[in-house]
């Protein structure tokens, strides 16, 4: 596909950055292929995350399509960047479409960047992480690269007031070892395994990053188990909680919500992959329920004969 518009993004985002003066590390570049498609699963603690971890492919010379929630894609000045640069819009309430555009582009040799954890992560540590990563790569035979990024959360994060004045933040990024999950292997384990490839390479950058807190009212962007501030991950969830009845509140008052109404303090831009195992019909990672529409399960009487993974998601795969 022509990408008039990515390239121009990136110089400006290189230009914004320098004026910032972000200091970038980034480990494990190599681990991105430089042909083939490839799902980048990282975590999430900042507003910006998809744009620094778009960096990590760029010693590739690869461009990711990160998949986002589709209010970004409506938005008067945000979706015609994101329509140009063939991101993949995920609406919450539909995801299987935005499932199959991303089993597309990899099957056309694109790198998928998604967000396991679905949201900002307010603990800074690794939520429960999605199966739709996972599934995708196993659909496709492509593999999975988990990824960390750390620093972001100064910056712009979930419930922080922006901080686009103090310069030289540090940015640091790792990515991991890829690997292909089977089709017919236990999808739940793989999914296990991101999760843990993922915690680990965040644990590394929380360990070795080269800034401190100024003192104790900055410690906020340290989890608490390295002496931070950070809300636990019981009271984050709790958080998230009240955020999400908040949000359906407004949007049940404005009848459903206004075309390209994006609220970034409320967290509405959040990247989320397309993997509504969550609503109802598929209680369970790779659920196997006849009759459900989800992807991930099963849509053929008596169930698939590949655990988790669709009839749609294999002609997809298949061609």
């Amino acid at each position: 596909m022509a990408d008039l518009v990515y390239p121009p993004v990136i110089l400006l985002a290189r230009t914004v950055f320098a004026a910032l003066g972000l200091k970038f590390t980034i480990e494990g570049a190599e681990h991105i292929p430089r042909t083939g498609g490839a799902v980048l699963a990282s975590n999430h603690v900042g507003y910006l995350d998809f744009t620094f971890c778009g960096l990590a492919a760029h010693p590739s010379g690869r461009l990711v399509r990160f998949m986002a929630k589709d209010a970004v894609f409506r938005h008067h000045a945000s979706g015609p960047f994101m329509r140009g640069m063939h991101h993949i819009p995920v609406d919450r309430d539909a995801g299987s479409a935005a499932f199959r555009d991303a089993l597309r582009a990899l099957k056309s040799g694109e790198v998928v960047g998604v967000f396991p954890e679905a949201t900002i992560s307010r603990s800074f540590t690794i939520k429960p992480v999605k199966n739709g990563a996972v599934r995708m790569a196993a659909a496709t035979a492509t593999p999975v690269i988990p990824m960390a990024v750390w620093g972001s959360q100064r910056i712009f994060t979930k419930g922080r007031p922006k901080d686009f004045t103090h310069r030289g933040k540090a940015i640091t990024m790792a990515v991991g070892e890829p690997w292909i999950p089977g089709k017919r292997e236990d999808l739940a384990e793989h999914t296990a395994l991101l999760a843990q490839r993922m915690s680990e390479l965040l644990d590394h950058l929380q360990r070795t990053y080269p800034q401190s807190p100024a003192g104790p009212e900055d410690s906020w962007w340290l989890p608490v188990h390295l002496g931070g501030t950070a809300p636990t991950p019981a009271e984050a969830a709790d958080l998230d909680a009240a955020e999400a009845a908040q949000r359906a509140a407004r949007r049940a008052e404005r009848g459903g919500g206004e075309p390209g109404d994006v609220d970034l303090e409320a967290g509405d831009v959040d990247i989320e992959p397309a993997d509504p195992d969550s609503r109802p019909g598929s209680d369970q990672p790779g659920s196997d329920q006849p009759g459900s529409d989800q992807p991930g399960s099963s849509d053929q009487p008596g169930g698939s004969d590949q655990p988790g993974v669709r009839a749609d998601e294999r002609d997809i795969a298949d061609g």
